[in-house]
């Protein structure tokens, strides 16, 4: 059995490049919705068998906007939440300029705790977990999950430490494909973002 899974970042909110926004349940702006439409643009033929989606508003708000042209359900799925930031959540970047913590999250993503909630290791598990677990369904499944998971996801079929993940970008509303078979996982595009 072999399988597709498309890793798309949600679409541009307020607080994209600011905030450290987490957990929350902010939704998409204007320019969000703009590209989610595109991704449902860049999808409209490609025959999804699936659509899964973090809990999250944002990235719920962009899966159904691709599942409204598939006549397709959008299936929540917590293993492709948001890292829980703990304290962090909220904060500005500015803010957590220069903090030592967050300078060594950001050197360390391997070893780096993140002040009371999850490890990047333990976010790329659960969510590298279910991305190889949809090998078994065969067929393509778009998965709507957030930067810095998709980011850990790809590091993880690449074979990188989670201290290479800021090597690459993952724009809003970027598509991410990953090819599944026998238990391995190929890259075929990383951050395609759709015109």
């Amino acid at each position: 059995m072999s399988a597709a899974v498309l890793l798309a970042r949600h679409g541009s909110h307020d607080e994209v490049g600011a905030i450290l926004s987490g957990r929350s349940e902010i939704v998409l702006n204007a320019a969000g919705r703009a590209e989610a439409e595109r991704l449902a643009d860049r999808l409209a033929r490609t025959p999804l068998t699936a659509i899964h989606s973090s809990p999250r508003r944002r990235t719920r708000e962009t899966a159904e906007i691709v599942a409204a042209r598939h006549g397709l359900e959008v299936l929540l799925v917590d293993a492709l939440d948001e890292v829980d930031f703990g304290a962090w959540s909220g904060r500005s970047f500015a803010s957590l300029h220069g903090d030592p913590d967050w300078d060594r999250w950001n050197a360390e993503r391997a070893t780096a705790p993140t002040p009371g909630g999850e490890t990047m290791a333990a976010a790329t598990a659960r969510a590298a977990a279910h991305v190889a677990s949809l090998e078994a369904t065969g067929g393509t499944v778009l998965c709507v999950s957030h930067c810095d998971v998709i980011r850990g996801v790809a590091a993880h079929f690449l074979g990188l430490s989670l201290d290479r993940l800021l090597a690459f970008d993952c724009a809003p509303g970027s598509l991410t494909t990953l090819a599944l078979a026998g238990s391995q996982g190929r890259i075929v595009t990383l951050n395609e973002v759709p015109q």
